[in-house]
């Protein structure tokens, strides 16, 4: 997984891209980026599936905030982003978000 990030200070913003590889995506037919930065919907930010099998999502935030994220494959199952800005405990017992720091 690939998160790139393109700071816009004059601005106040970030653009991210948000890459899921083919290898995570495992045939995935769609993919649904969610966060509190969409009040978790999994509508708002699908990510476009590309050629090469890999899926993206590109958004643009404001800056100096910290984000909580997951994807949702296939409305079934949740994935988090091993290359985040880390981890953060959610109140379910043993689960856990993908944080963004910006």
């Amino acid at each position: 997984m690939c998160i790139r990030k393109k700071f816009l200070p004059n601005k106040g913003i970030c653009q991210i891209t948000f890459i899921l590889p083919a290898s995570v995506a495992n045939n995935s037919k769609k993919i649904a980026l969610a966060g509190d930065f969409n009040a978790w919907s999994t509508e708002k930010n699908p990510m476009k599936k590309q050629k090469d099998g890999k899926f993206t999502c590109t958004l643009k935030l404001p800056m100096w905030k910290k984000y909580q994220f997951r994807y949702l494959l296939d409305d079934t199952r949740w994935e988090n982003d091993w290359d985040g800005d880390g981890l953060i405990e959610t109140p379910y017992k043993n689960r856990f978000n993908s944080l963004l720091k910006l």
